[in-house]
């Protein structure tokens, strides 16, 4: 099938179909970093723009990697030193870079939906690398590759997603995402970050960690994010730590074989255990370098390149 979208906006507008045709061509460019040249021209000539109105170490650097490895010049825009900061609004901004022949526009903002509205003012190809609260999809989708690859499947898999569900992004997509593949979910956390509403999605919630994580197949964590937070929704990170922190102790319910994901950044010693983080069943880093091969595949099938 072909990929017929110009925009990665989120997961949400994505079916199970297109998530897949992802993460298949994600396979491909898994394959050319085992080559001694890690490149294929494949987008020579193109430009990617780097426009992160937050900070970023992961995400912004595996977009650069990404787009090079596809022989693509990349611009990694810098806002702080940048004309936002005398008042250009960010359609002026969004403009100015198109104007001097950007291809694909690559924006982490803290706004939910302004990807959305700067992809119907412009006409390069827009990449949501997350909007405020509302999605993170390319996180989703190396989530969901990872996963891939060591499980195979998802119809029916048990996946736990732990932690600030209410300010997460990544929560967003990553349960958009699995619901369509065939997974079943649990959120886990404390009462004010998984509100009941989130059942309406679909998805079961849990404010015990025991219980919430029992039979995992996939325990996701998220951290808390409280820079988002604008008051206290828990007494204290160390009461937080004692109920939901996961140590080797408690992934003692959960299966043998589980899987431990993470977003990062990590906080060791809050969400997760510095045994578990380091242990045999986390695949953080797995997830890094999986998150390259995503967004190639990303790139690659925006630009039209699949179909022609």
């Amino acid at each position: 099938m072909k990929f017929r979208h110009k925009h990665l906006l989120g997961i949400e507008e994505l079916s199970k179909e297109e998530i897949e045709l992802i993460l298949e061509n994600a396979v491909g460019f898994k394959e050319i970093f085992t080559r001694t040249v890690k490149k294929v021209p494949t987008l020579r000539g193109k430009t990617v723009v780097n426009l992160f109105y937050e900070a970023s170490t992961r995400t912004r650097t595996s977009f650069e990697l990404a787009a090079k490895r596809l022989s693509a010049d990349v611009i990694n825009f810098s806002v702080s030193t940048s004309s936002v900061q005398k008042g250009e609004s960010l359609i002026d901004t969004a403009r100015t870079i198109e104007s001097m022949g950007a291809d694909f526009i690559v924006m982490r903002h803290p706004c939910p939906g302004a990807p959305h509205v700067l992809s119907q003012r412009i006409h390069a190809s827009m990449v949501n690398a997350g909007d405020g609260t509302h999605e993170h999809p390319t996180q989703a989708l190396l989530d969901m590759f990872t996963i891939k690859d060591k499980k195979r499947r998802f119809k029916d898999l048990k996946v736990a997603i732990v932690g600030d569900i209410l300010h997460s992004r990544v929560a967003r997509s990553n349960i958009w995402a699995l619901l369509k593949l065939g997974a079943k979910i649990t959120l886990v956390g404390p009462r004010t970050l998984v509100p009941e509403r989130f059942g309406d999605l679909g998805v079961r919630i849990c404010h015990n960690l025991n219980e919430g994580i029992k039979d995992a197949d996939v325990i996701n964590l998220l951290r808390i994010q409280l820079e988002r937070q604008h008051k206290n929704l828990f007494p204290s990170i160390r009461e937080y730590k004692l109920l939901y922190g996961v140590t080797e102790e408690r992934l003692q319910v959960a299966k043998r074989d589980v899987l431990i994901m993470h977003p990062g950044p990590i906080n060791r010693g809050v969400e997760i255990s510095q045994e578990v983080a380091d242990g045999k069943h986390s695949v953080i880093n797995e997830q890094v370098t999986n998150g390259v091969a995503v967004r190639m595949a990303v790139l690659y099938l925006l630009s039209g390149a699949a179909s022609s």
